[in-house]
């Protein structure tokens, strides 16, 4: 006689088999990638030739260059990071600030104008994200022309 217990076999289905290579696939797949931006991260603070990371000079400039910032200049630092997806904006706003205040301090200026902040995220923005740039600067329709040189 047949027990009521034919639905139970010695070995499990093909649809849970399958279902469990596809989350080890997913959850490596999502393993890799959170690893290269730690490692691109790690990257950052390995001291360099000088003794201090990439981390360490931005947090330099912001804080050396923190009295010249104008709330007019921080108004137009707002408006060129909007583009920058939310989780990483506060990310790119740092490093662009560093880089604008970087060249505001070399040029000894009393504040950070509009073009430090133009010529700042124009230098500060990875050469892969220049016809994002371009395309950003012409809509709000911001002058770029003089820092073209710097895209290339």
């Amino acid at each position: 006689m047949k027990s009521g217990l034919g639905w139970l076999s010695a070995s499990p289905s093909s649809l849970f088999m399958n279902t469990i290579a596809f989350w080890t696939f997913m959850l490596l797949g999502c393993m890799c990638i959170g690893g290269y931006f730690m490692f691109r991260k790690f990257l950052k603070v390995l001291p360099k030739a000088d003794g201090k990371s990439k981390l360490d000079w931005q947090n330099y400039w912001v804080e050396r260059s923190r009295p010249l910032w104008s709330d007019e200049s921080k108004a137009f630092l707002d408006q060129l990071v909007q583009p920058v997806p939310g989780p990483f904006r506060d990310i790119a706003k740092h490093s662009i600030a560093a880089e604008i205040g970087r060249i505001a301090i070399e040029s000894n200026a009393s504040e950070v104008t509009r073009d430090h902040c133009i010529k700042g995220y124009i230098s500060a923005t990875p050469r892969r994200d220049s016809r994002f740039l371009i395309q950003f600067l012409e809509k709000n329709h911001i002058d770029y022309s003089p820092y073209r040189h710097l895209m290339k």
